[in-house]
């Protein structure tokens, strides 16, 4: 049942475009949307300024939690919430840089060190990961623990 679950969460993964990530500062709780890209262990990366309220609120609290849906409205739903540890990632990291402008569906900028500049990659590293897959289990979440 394991591997069955990791096979829904992936295909959530791979039928995403944004997760919505949620971070506490002194201001509070917030909550920012960024385009992801993942890992076959389910680590989401993401590129962001460091200035920007998700980056520095991380740097204070690196708990996070996040979801992603895919679903449209008039569907059954469909979409997986996740609580996980994120941290910054200095290294300008290519390999992710290419994944992230395929799921962009654009061409890879010739001069890729400017798509970097001002911006570092965060990496959120999942420690519960729950499945809301109505057509399967109605709304019975579907958990895994990593």
């Amino acid at each position: 049942m394991e591997n069955n679950i990791r096979n829904l969460i992936k295909e959530v993964l791979d039928s995403g475009h944004l997760m919505s990530l949620a971070t506490v500062d002194d201001g509070g709780v917030w909550v920012a949307d960024v385009i992801y890209i993942f890992d076959d262990d389910f680590n989401i990366y993401w590129m962001s300024r460091p200035h920007r309220r998700h980056s520095t609120a991380i740097m204070k609290n690196p708990k996070v939690a996040g979801t992603i849906t895919v679903s449209k409205p008039g569907e059954t739903d469909l979409g997986i919430q996740f609580e996980g540890i994120a941290e910054v990632i200095k290294d300008e990291r290519h390999d992710l840089l290419i994944k992230y402008f395929q799921k962009k569906k654009k061409p890879l900028p010739e001069e890729i060190k400017n798509v970097l500049d001002e911006h570092f990659w965060y990496l959120l590293k999942p420690k519960k990961i729950e499945l809301i897959y109505e057509k399967l289990f109605g709304f019975d979440k579907q958990k895994l623990e990593l």
